[in-house]
Formats: C-alpha cells, sequence, structure tokens
C-alpha cells in the first residue's frame, strides 16, 4: 500500500492502532503490533532480542499514553522472533493458544546459541549460515517467561471499548498460528500467516489449511492488514500469498512424482514470479514439509541437516547471483 512507509519503527493505523515494522522482514526481522483504547493497550508479539523489543516498547511509550504499562500481551506463535522480548513486558497478561504455549516452553534462545556457535557437524555449514543471518541479534540474557492464558478455537479479549478477536488457524508456519482481529478499525495482524515479500518458512503445514486462514482473511471486513514479515498491505498482498502457496505446492508435488529427494526438488524449481522475494533457501525445509504430506510420513531429517540444506541452497544462490552480475569477458577470470 502506497500509503505506508515500509522503514523501522512505529507507523500509525489510526484510531489507536499501530504497527511496529522491522525492514527487510528477513530472518529475525519480524512487525509486532500495538492496540489501544480508553487507557487500556494490548501488544500483538514481541521482536527478536531484547534491545529490539526495548527500543519498539519506548517508541509506543512515546506515541501513546495507554502504552505505558501494557496489559496484555498476544503471541501468535512460538518462534522467537515473536516472543523473545516478552520478558520486558512486566506484569502483563500473555495470552496465546495452548498448543502455542506448550511450545513456548522448549523456545529457547540458547538452542540457538549453541547451533551458532557448535555446530559443527555437516561440515559446520549450519553453524555458518545461522552465524550469517543472526549475526545482528543478540540472543544472550533472553528468559522466556510461560504464558498466562491460554484457549484453543478463538477468544475475543477487550481493550477499551474495542473487541479483538483472536483466531487459531494453525497448523500452518508452526502447530498453531494466531490471527488478530480488530473489527472496529478493519485490521488484522496476521502474525507469519502472512509475509510480504519473502518466501514463508512452511515449519508445520499442511499447505492446504494456511491457504484456508488466507481465505479466512480474505472474507473478513478488513482493509489494513500488518504481516508478520514485510510491510504493511491489504487483501491484494493476501491474494498474492495464497496464490504462492498454490503455486509451491504444484512444484513441489511434480518433483515428488518424479522421484526426486526435497532437497533436490527445493534446487531443481525455478522461483520464477517469486525471484525476488528474500530467502528462497527456506524451499529446502518447504519442501521437506511438503514431502512428508505427500507421503504421509515426514522424512526423518535432524534439525542441523535441515539448516544445512539451506546453508548449500543459499550458497548456491549466492554464487550465481555474482556470476550473473560479473561482465567480466576474460574467459579465464574464476567467477
Amino acid at each position: 500500500m502506497a500509503k505506508w512507509q515500509y522503514t523501522k519503527g512505529l507507523h500509525e493505523l489510526g484510531n489507536g492502532c499501530w504497527a511496529y515494522l522491522l525492514p527487510d522482514g528477513g530472518w529475525g526481522w519480524s512487525n509486532a503490533g500495538l492496540v489501544t483504547d480508553g487507557g487500556e493497550s494490548l501488544l500483538v508479539d514481541t521482536l527478536f532480542d531484547l534491545k529490539l523489543t526495548r527500543e519498539m516498547l519506548d517508541a509506543m511509550r512515546d506515541a501513546s499514553p495507554a502504552a505505558r504499562e501494557i496489559e496484555t500481551v498476544v503471541n501468535t506463535h512460538a518462534n522467537g522472533d515473536h516472543t523473545f522480548g516478552n520478558q520486558l513486558v512486566k506484569g502483563a497478561r500473555i495470552v496465546t493458544t495452548k498448543s502455542v504455549g506448550e511450545a513456548m516452553e522448549h523456545e529457547d534462545a540458547n538452542r540457538i546459541l549453541e547451533m551458532m556457535t557448535e555446530a559443527e557437524t555437516y561440515d559446520g555449514e549450519a553453524g555458518r549460515f545461522m552465524r550469517e543471518i543472526f549475526a545482528p541479534f543478540e540472543f544472550r540474557g533472553i528468559d522466556l517467561p510461560p504464558a498466562t492464558d491460554t484457549f484453543e478455537g478463538s477468544l475475543d479479549l477487550k481493550v477499551g471499548s474495542k473487541t479483538v478477536h483472536l483466531v487459531d488457524v494453525g497448523p500452518a508456519h508452526t502447530a498453531s498460528d494466531v490471527l488478530a482481529f480488530v473489527p472496529d478499525d478493519k485490521v488484522v495482524y496476521t502474525g507469519d500467516i502472512l509475509f510480504v515479500g519473502g518466501h514463508p518458512a512452511i515449519w508445520a503445514g499442511p499447505v492446504k489449511n494456511w491457504v484456508k486462514a488466507c481465505d479466512l482473511i480474505l472474507a473478513s471486513n478488513v482493509e489494513t492488514v500488518v504481516p508478520g514479515h514485510g510491510p504493511i498491505s491489504d487483501k491484494a498482498a493476501v491474494r498474492e500469498f495464497r496464490g504462492y502457496l498454490e503455486w509451491i505446492e504444484r512444484e513441489g508435488r511434480q518433483r515428488y512424482d518424479a522421484g526426486m529427494s526435497f532437497e533436490e526438488a527445493a534446487n531443481d524449481i525455478d522461483l520464477g514470479p517469486y525471484a525476488h522475494w528474500g530467502d528462497s533457501e527456506r524451499m529446502v525445509p518447504n519442501m521437506m514439509t511438503l514431502y512428508g504430506e505427500f507421503s504421509g510420513q515426514r522424512p526423518n531429517v535432524e534439525f542441523g541437516e535441515i539448516w544445512a540444506g539451506m546453508a548449500r541452497y543459499y550458497a548456491r544462490r549466492k554464487s550465481s547471483a555474482a556470476s550473473v552480475a560479473c561482465d567480466c569477458t576474460d574467459p579465464n577470470h574464476k567467477h
């Protein structure tokens, strides 16, 4: 949407709703939301580390008196880039689904640190890749508090006189994913049900369920869509993303039927209209998840090997881009 600039920081959506954006929306650079009314406030997600979350909370408090003491945090899913700042919202209720609450009990920043610093298996590919993409973030000192309130299905919360309608549309991106609708303001905060300008990570699936989540947004009376990653958008971005999900399922099925491995499939797919989207190495876990759907049994692959596969994909794409960019006419030049 042209009216919204994709810049770091707090963006006022109108009538007490806000979005906090972290460009470029790639690994770890997530968005959050703030809903205020009648002196009360609700925060949708925190950020990937304490420094970023502290900056966000300071900006929110400067912008709205209601944010000086945030009463409620809603976590859309358990991933650290949407939860690792929770400890800074002192005294707030932490509301999420039962499944997300259980997953948060096992979400540990130290696990990321260990993989970054000690991942020497798979020739160190996983660790090197993680050190590169997560270098801007500080994972020390994070102590993720447990959820205080959980629900199943849907839940309505009050912020002043406003209703915030929470719907669990997972499993999709993860085992459980929450959409947070603010009907009075025609706003929805999607968490990672929507990526704008970036390839999603399909950690859980099924993809058809994710398509249904897109359909729910499209059928709703919303005008402003705040994705988990990427710029503030509208339903056009949801339709484009829905098309991506159908496309990737078709591409994966063709290669599964042809007998390729999931990593071979990921590397074989021509990204076509999505070549300009970021984080294309996520095709590797995406194919792994889809292969599990097609066969009825998820491939038995260690977590580190998934990251190693992404590292190999990333290195190949980086090398290919460098070769294309070089216009050297020396036939002996090594690209």
